[in-house]
């Protein structure tokens, strides 16, 4: 069949859609990826490299990320979303919108980042089958968990503070998500986290079964396949002999990365690294964003790596300080890495808070206040637990046994069929 896919948003947002589109085309599919990247990276390599039809729309994203990140630091999170918004996506929907009806009217069924709101417009305008993919399971309505920043009131009244969720996002967001609809002709869905930013056939949860808590509860649409991970670069990737050598002569090292967030801050996460590893006295690996640090160099314990793919350099870890993305946090707990979380924003802050609930992570320490001193400090409680050890060991084996993307595959075949 013909597959179209279409994402937005930063590199976390692209690579899962990267390893569902190879997933589907090993499978004999002939799959089309449109791509909106707001840090401009550009995907036609490793697309050319899996056999994959590729266009990036628009071609350059006139966002200043950095400058984003030093603004929104202190935002409540709708104010950040809407000044994201404002900033990287409305710009371009005009552009989003006009390809994903190309993509649609060229495709037997679409496949979308589940903020894709055009791409799930042109969808039903053309009757044809969309689904939607999400990253974080946070905005699934669960009566056993409370939404992000409810106090849990039990079953009963946490149903109500999901429709009071839904409720403040109509507020906040349904009159700029929904003009494309209405200039369309179309009536917009009644709820924008509930209904218009997911598909209501089939939205793939790209999340690991042991992050969902009472995914029983779930709406029969709302589906856990588990993490896409992307294996198709990290089989093209070699380690550096300066590594190798790195590596084989000391302890296992803590690994240090913002993501690509650290694109945003990057002198400031430089100076909160060297300066928490100065205080630990550990090895570490650490993700280098400056100039003052190149890649593939040595300085005193620490080892700097430019972009790389994180899962292989991850195994030969004893922890994992990281911004608390979905995909990191995937990865490190895959690697049996615990993790010390320094979330920028209400999701990373929500992943932190399931990390240190399966016992894998400590306390989250919020970047807006966070310093080298009290990060050193949660290095030192993880690497002096042995108990996170033992039970990211645990679930790196239970993960190990989950492949994301088939299960991904088996759900779409089922609900197209």
């Amino acid at each position: 069949m013909k597959i179209g896919i279409q994402t937005w948003g930063s590199n976390g947002d692209i690579r899962p859609l990267l390893a569902l589109a190879d997933g589907l085309q090993k499978q004999g599919h002939q799959i089309t990826l449109v791509v909106s990247s707001i840090d401009n990276q550009n995907y036609q390599a490793i697309c050319d490299q899996m056999g994959l039809a590729y266009r990036q729309v628009p071609e350059r994203v006139e966002f200043d990320m950095q400058g984003f990140a030093q603004r929104s630091f202190k935002m409540h999170p709708l104010q950040w979303l809407r000044a994201l918004l404002d900033e990287a996506f409305f710009l371009y929907e005009a552009d989003i919108y006009q390809a994903a009806q190309q993509l649609v009217a060229e495709s037997d069924y679409v496949i979308g980042h589940h903020f894709l709101y055009p791409l799930k417009l042109a969808a039903i305008q053309q009757q044809k089958p969309f689904i939607s993919v999400m990253f974080c399971h946070a905005a699934v309505p669960n009566s056993a968990v409370a939404p992000i920043s409810f106090p849990d009131l039990g079953r009963r009244f946490n149903k109500v503070s999901w429709a009071l969720l839904d409720m403040v996002f109509n507020w906040a967001l349904k009159k700029p998500l929904t003009q494309l609809w209405c200039y369309a002709g179309l009536k917009p869905p009644k709820n924008i986290l509930s209904e218009l930013l997911t598909s209501q056939q089939l939205n793939l949860v790209a999340v690991d079964p042991v992050f969902c808590r009472s995914a029983e509860l779930w709406s029969p649409h709302h589906q856990a396949c588990g993490f896409l991970n992307l294996t198709e670069d990290t089989l093209q990737w070699r380690f550096p002999q300066s590594l190798t050598e790195f590596l084989v002569n000391g302890s296992a090292p803590v690994y240090m990365t913002f993501g690509s967030l650290q694109q945003a801050v990057p002198e400031w996460a430089m100076d909160l690294f060297v300066e928490a590893v100065g205080l630990v006295g550990c090895r570490a690996i650490i993700q280098t964003s400056s100039a003052r640090y190149p890649a593939n160099t040595l300085m005193g314990n620490s080892y700097f790596i430019g972009k790389h793919p994180h899962q292989t350099v991850f195994e030969r870890c004893v922890a994992v300080v990281h911004h608390g993305g979905a995909g990191t946090s995937h990865a490190a707990t895959r690697a049996a890495c615990p993790s010390v979380v320094v979330p920028f924003m209400d999701e990373q802050l929500y992943w932190a808070k399931q990390l240190q609930i399966l016992g894998v992570a400590g306390k989250p320490l919020p970047a807006k206040k966070v310093t080298a001193k009290a990060l050193a400090a949660g290095i030192k409680v993880v690497l002096s637990t042995p108990a996170m050890k033992e039970k990211a060991q645990q679930l790196s084996l239970s993960m190990q046994n989950n492949d994301g993307v088939a299960q991904a595959i088996r759900l779409i075949e089922e609900t197209i069929s």
